[in-house]
């Protein structure tokens, strides 16, 4: 198992006995004001048509972005006053790209995941360094990646297991280009290891590879993208704790990686791992597809939500706390465009606009003004 920082403080969290809730469930609909929502290791955040982000839930790192170090259970302004095109969280940190193309990180720093050429912890969003001009950015356990306008890759934070994909064992606290000469379009960042696409629809990982999370068969740490095995054309891919996912251009669901809860949504429970893609649920025609830290969560073409995994804190949604080896639809009957899994919680925005989240909710990253663990979707309050 990885033992850096990030997974240890977010299983140690979710490995709590979950405690009935005696409090009211939040009733109608979900706030209609964020168009994006990402979830991170405790925290959350969402971006609105007009570019503003807002976070909630853990801010001991200074992850939500708005100043100080105090959690919330409900949405908090990032501060700065910048105008958004996009955001993602991490575990303990926070990362997004501004109107322009700077990419900005606030949060944990110890590791360099903020890309300032600093290990300092930053409560409001601080540029990274290197005058690149971002067009997607993505946090990971304990580091973080970009993509310049034209695909070239850039990584920097903890690069131990070789997650940073510049040809070395070694952190960076400002961006690296990651090797190869690839061009991307996507890219995905897990707790200790990357995953991006190219044009062509090719998915390429690396860093680390204990549980086969790179998808290439050889389970072994890589410092440089390598091809993901099966020829298979990808139109998105996403990266979780020890395993990640992708939804091909014909609709199908392939995962590999750690599957100790059944997060690679394959029934056999003698299966411990894959080191390369397994199809997933052959029956359904997926859309998207997020990997959280032990659960995985899609959207299929009708706009149902599924999710499978580990379940301790109810982040599947389907109203139990049993762990799920399939996908299994999420209660509410919700329709939706888009999901992410987090830590353990997840968040969705419906075809409707509505944003919904469930499952851990210890430091409010539900978004709901309370701190209850909740088994199925509710409506997260208005910024």
């Amino acid at each position: 198992m990885v033992t850096h920082w990030a997974r240890r403080v977010v299983l140690g969290i979710v490995a709590v006995a979950v405690v009935a809730s005696c409090d009211s469930v939040p009733s109608g609909p979900g706030t209609t004001a964020f168009t994006s929502l990402t979830g991170g290791g405790l925290h959350t955040c969402g971006l609105t048509s007009a570019g503003d982000a807002f976070c909630w839930g853990r801010n001991m790192e200074g992850e939500l972005g708005d100043g100080n170090t105090t959690s919330s259970s409900s949405p908090r302004a990032v501060a700065g006053g910048h105008t958004w095109e996009r955001i993602a969280a991490g575990t303990g940190h926070t990362c997004g790209v501004a109107a322009g193309g700077t990419g900005y990180c606030w949060g944990r720093g110890f590791d360099g995941q903020l890309g300032d050429a600093s290990a300092s912890d930053r409560d409001a969003p601080g540029a990274v360094a290197g005058d690149l001009t971002l067009a997607d950015i993505a946090g990971g356990g304990m580091h973080s990646c970009g993509l310049e306008v034209d695909g070239t890759g850039h990584c920097w934070g903890d690069g131990l297991d070789g997650q940073l994909g510049d040809g070395t064992f070694d952190g960076k606290s400002v961006p690296a280009a990651v090797v190869g000469g690839l061009s991307f379009n996507a890219i995905a960042t897990g707790y200790s290891h990357s995953c991006a696409l190219t044009a062509d629809g090719t998915g390429y990982c690396w860093g680390s590879d204990e549980e086969g999370q790179t998808g290439t068969g050889e389970r072994q740490n890589l410092a440089e993208p390598t091809a993901v095995s099966g020829d298979l054309v990808f139109q998105s891919v996403s990266t979780g704790g020890e395993h990640a996912c992708g939804v091909t251009v014909q609709g199908e669901l392939y995962c590999w990686g750690g599957n100790d809860f059944g997060q690679l949504g394959i029934a056999d429970p003698t299966l411990d791992f894959s080191s390369v893609p397994m199809l997933v649920a052959d029956s359904i025609t997926f859309e998207s597809v997020s990997a959280g830290l032990d659960h995985t969560c899609g959207v299929g073409a009708d706009g149902t939500a599924y999710c499978w995994g580990r379940n301790e804190n109810g982040q599947l949604g389907e109203g139990t706390f049993e762990l799920r080896r399939s996908p299994t639809g999420v209660a509410g009957g919700h329709r939706f465009d888009a999901l992410s899994a987090g830590g353990a919680h997840t968040c969705g925005v419906t075809t409707g606009g509505e944003s919904w989240c469930w499952g851990h909710n210890e430091f409010g990253q539900l978004g709901i003004g309370s701190g209850k663990d909740r088994s199925e979707p509710v409506p997260v309050q208005s910024p």
